[in-house]
């Protein structure tokens, strides 16, 4: 029964989708440019930096306050198991961000989301986070491919802390952890699978925090965008 209640929990504070709040805020809404994604990447390039980092502030926000609340919950009647609970209730939310049910289930990848259950799990993960992430990105500028290679090392990073006793849970709980984390993993990778293409095929579009190359990224954004709305014809 936590493990439901820790997940409805979450998926109610993943509701809170800030990049469509902020679009229609400033009269769009953002499913219907650049990307199509309603997340932090594509509000930055519709909208600017000030827009995605309001949006990936918020993103992170709702996964933390997922995790806090089922820690005061649950913390000290379940402190076995705090950390399965933290996962199941950051899951919620990366599953409410993903798929609003009034929004149709149309949201984001999850990313910015899953940036917050990196930074509420545990301390030991915050390290490896910023600097596989931020390490890929400032080399390629591809947003997706380091957050592919996060959610990997991201699940690595579980088990082997896992079998090194750090959570203190019994094996049984372990699993059930690690399994949770495999499919946060496999999610990721469904939700990119277009990305995943067009990396292969070299066509992924890469994203700037400056105004360098501004023009060879508006072109990218217009080409999927054009993309997009062939598709939905």
């Amino acid at each position: 029964m936590e493990r439901i209640i820790c997940l409805a929990i979450g998926y109610v504070c993943g509701l809170f989708q800030t990049s469509y709040i902020y679009g229609k805020l400033h009269g769009i809404d953002i499913r219907n440019y650049g990307s199509g994604n309603a997340g932090t990447t594509n509000t930055l390039r519709v909208l600017g930096i000030k827009a995605g980092i309001l949006v990936l502030f918020g993103d992170i926000a709702k996964c933390i306050l997922a995790v806090v609340i089922s820690y005061l919950l649950f913390g000290r009647t379940h402190p076995d198991m705090m950390y399965l609970l933290k996962i199941y209730a950051a899951a919620g939310a990366i599953l409410g961000h993903n798929f609003p049910f009034y929004l149709h289930f149309k949201g984001g990848k999850g990313i910015a989301a899953t940036a917050g259950l990196i930074l509420s799990f545990h301390p030991y993960f915050i390290p490896m986070g910023v600097i596989v992430f931020f390490g890929i990105f400032f080399t390629t500028h591809y947003v997706s491919l380091g957050s592919l290679v996060l959610y990997i090392c991201f699940f690595i990073e579980m088990v082997v802390l896992g079998q090194a006793g750090l959570f203190g849970m019994t094996q049984g709980l372990l699993i059930e952890l690690y399994v949770v984390s495999g499919l946060l993993t496999v999610m990721a990778f469904y939700k990119h699978r277009e990305n995943i293409k067009r990396l292969i095929s070299g066509t992924e579009r890469k994203t700037y925090l400056s105004h360098k190359n501004k023009e060879d990224t508006a072109r990218q954004e217009n080409a999927e965008s054009a993309e997009n709305t062939e598709k939905t014809e």
